[in-house]
């Protein structure tokens, strides 16, 4: 019987494959410009732009995404350099779409960056764009897995760290 952890890598491992074994060229293009907004320069414009707004909501959300970016940006990189899990491996044929930006894959800063940004804005936009901005946040993290350079459980905890980071932040400390 296999252990927990074990089932766990090969649930991963799967989901990770059938993306990959699903690819179209219009989808690699799509997921090429969505991977992007979870990185860096676009993460801090956003957190740049909602900050400068005048609205007292506005200026609120931005310091909850900036919080929710660092303490994110910070924890992940603290468990991918402890954990030290290696980006996937493709079925032979393929190879990542976008340049692999390190070598560890656990968890996705991406993912968290695109959620940590995207929970106070979507919070803030009125009516269907919040959970829009929800919707982009975690196509994000898809684009990752789908370009072939994070497992779905690298996303997922990259989502985890986000959320607990803006949870902490807007319910204050326990």
């Amino acid at each position: 019987m296999l252990s927990l952890i074990s089932r766990i890598k090969l649930i991963d491992r799967r989901g990770f494959e059938a993306l990959a074994d699903h690819r179209h060229p219009y989808a690699d293009r799509l997921m090429r410009m969505l991977t992007h907004l979870g990185g860096g320069p676009i993460s801090i414009l956003l957190v740049a732009f909602m900050m400068s707004r005048q609205a007292p909501q506005w200026a609120a959300a931005g310091r909850q995404a900036a919080f929710a970016l660092v303490v994110s940006h910070v924890f992940a990189q603290l468990l991918k350099r402890g954990i030290a899990r290696r980006r996937p491996n493709l079925p032979v044929g393929l190879a990542p779409l976008i340049k692999v930006p390190d070598q560890f894959s656990f968890p996705s800063g991406h993912a968290a960056a695109a959620l940590s940004v995207g929970l106070p804005l979507a919070a803030t936009l009125p009516g269907v764009f919040g959970p829009a901005v929800l919707v982009l946040a975690a196509m994000v993290g898809l684009s990752r897995c789908y370009l072939g350079v994070h497992y779905p459980c690298d996303v997922i905890a990259g989502w985890v760290l986000a959320c607990a980071a803006h949870v902490f932040d807007v319910a204050g400390p326990l």
